[in-house]
């Protein structure tokens, strides 16, 4: 296998690609790096300080000064750390979930997390998960791979994952929020999510995520 092994995985929700980085990066001994996660956890701090959404100044400011560290566990369980606190389950409630599109669309602040993200995978053998990985991130990635499925399937997982966790929610609320963050993440204006025009894509809709797991890793056999 290359001595320098960068893999991007890119979607929208619910196609899979946590689930799926995680096995791939779990099974290859690679680093897991979730770049969403690391919006999410500057989005919370925003909330935290009471930071206006439509203030790019005060929140890129915010942004040069904090810190934000992702590390897993032997499980290859994701801990995110907002300067030096465990916040992993707490950027995925709807308050976070709902608010993340303010602070990821301004093109400073993505510039600095830029910075984080390739510092996360300075290691050179990573498993990038997100939605401009291949395109921004690292469009130099050994294999790019753009996950997709219907939006219905999309859907469904999302419910399941969050009823699973214990969330009170419903079809319908799971439903706006999918189409929010679709809409969101293709129509921003700064590094919007795209397919890399040399990625590989896989319809997930039918297949299961140890399936997808599988197909990606042969692709990277063949390197």
């Amino acid at each position: 296998m290359v001595k320098r092994l960068i893999i991007a995985i890119d979607g929208p929700a619910g196609s899979g690609k946590s689930t799926v980085a995680k096995e791939v990066a779990k099974r290859l001994k690679l680093l897991y790096v979730d770049t969403g996660a690391m919006y999410r956890a500057l989005t919370l701090k925003a909330i935290r300080e009471s930071i206006d959404f439509n203030d790019e100044n005060a929140l890129i400011e915010l942004t040069c000064r904090t810190d934000i560290d992702l590390k897993t566990d032997k499980d290859f369980k994701l801990a995110v750390l907002l300067d030096g606190e465990d916040v992993s389950e707490e950027i995925r409630k709807s308050f976070v979930t709902n608010n993340v599109k303010y602070v990821a669309r301004i093109f400073e602040v993505r510039k600095k997390m830029l910075v984080l993200q390739r510092k996360a995978a300075s290691c050179g053998k990573a498993v990038l998960e997100g939605r401009d990985i291949g395109t921004v991130v690292f469009p130099d990635a050994n294999k790019k791979i753009y996950l997709d499925a219907s939006a219905d399937e999309r859907i469904r997982r999302r419910y399941k994952e969050l009823n699973e966790k214990g969330y009170d929610v419903t079809l319908d609320e799971i439903k706006r929020d999918v189409e929010m963050r679709d809409y969101s993440d293709k129509t921003r204006k700064v590094a919007p999510l795209k397919k890399a025009d040399d990625a590989i894509v896989i319809d997930t809709t039918d297949l299961t995520m140890t399936e997808v797991a599988e197909r990606i890793i042969k692709e990277i056999e063949a390197l």
